[in-house]
């Protein structure tokens, strides 16, 4: 692996890069608080391609976003645009987990001529907020961003712990990709570890799309679509009805939680899978 730099106006997106020279590409976004080397354990099995997994906005080695600037999904679409062209790629192959496949979607709908294929790992479409619901939620969002922004944050004694922390969370991984995660994104201060990532990724959205604005990007999708969900994932009714949108979708279930791409067997799987679809 290589690491790779890409000049995003004034910012700079860092990123991970292996087969460089292979005629098929594959750009990978990861999911929200996560880095490029969540696809460490896929990455293995692409030897014939040009694999370059971005650690987006805001994450791993990435710079972040001006503090005046809000975290919205959507600018990261302007991003991938700015790295494919960077890249002199007039199609590419998108594959995302959960956040990244948001974006992926957003970005397969908004440029559908530059998109090949679309992969998706545990994630179809953004968060939304109910038209009628966004006062309210507005409000919200504007009090817990004061309130957070005085909170400081309390730094790991050691990567061991942080490691522990990774482990154990909501959807846990293993030791493996908690390490792999954690020495991208962790760095040390005098007072500890601390994560590299802005804490600006941790408030509350002012605003989301609504049901039918998100609807709106499903159906104008115009290349094939693969969602491979777990069986202990975040699918949910409301995926079905999205699912239903899109033109040429196809789902595939596997063992695993939300992180199922870091799980040796299942990573496999989608590799394979991804590679007889291409």
């Amino acid at each position: 692996m290589n690491e790779r730099q890409f000049k995003l106006d004034e910012l700079v997106l860092h990123a991970l890069e292996s087969g460089v020279g292979q005629s098929r590409v594959i750009v990978a976004l990861h999911g929200w608080l996560d880095n490029a080397a969540t696809f460490n354990e896929m990455r293995q099995h692409f030897d014939d391609y040009h694999f370059i997994a971005l650690d987006l906005m805001g994450h791993g080695y990435t710079d972040h976003r001006p503090a005046s600037m809000p975290y919205y999904i959507w600018d990261n679409v302007s991003d991938v645009l700015a790295i494919i062209d960077q890249l002199g790629l007039e199609k590419v192959t998108l594959l995302g987990h959960s956040m990244g496949a948001s974006i992926a979607t957003l970005f397969a709908g908004a440029f559908p001529e530059r998109v090949e294929k679309l992969f998706l790992i545990e994630g179809l479409a953004p968060l939304v907020y109910e038209a009628a619901e966004l006062p309210v939620l507005m409000a919200d969002a504007i009090t817990k961003r004061s309130k957070m922004k005085a909170k400081k944050l309390r730094p790991y004694p050691n990567k061991e712990s942080a490691i522990d922390v990774r482990m154990s969370g909501r959807w846990p991984v293993n030791r493996q990709a908690a390490e792999w995660l954690i020495d991208r994104g962790l760095k040390q201060t005098p007072e500890g570890y601390i994560w590299r990532s802005d804490r600006g990724l941790m408030l509350p959205s002012l605003l989301r799309m609504s049901e039918s604005q998100v609807g709106a990007f499903l159906q104008a999708i115009t290349v094939p679509v693969r969602l491979y969900l777990g069986d202990t994932g975040i699918y949910d009714d409301l995926w079905g009805e999205r699912v239903k949108l899109i033109s040429d979708v196809e789902i595939v279930r596997l063992q695993g939680n939300h992180h199922l791409h870091l799980e040796s067997a299942a990573a496999r799987s989608i590799a394979e899978d991804i590679k007889n679809s291409h």
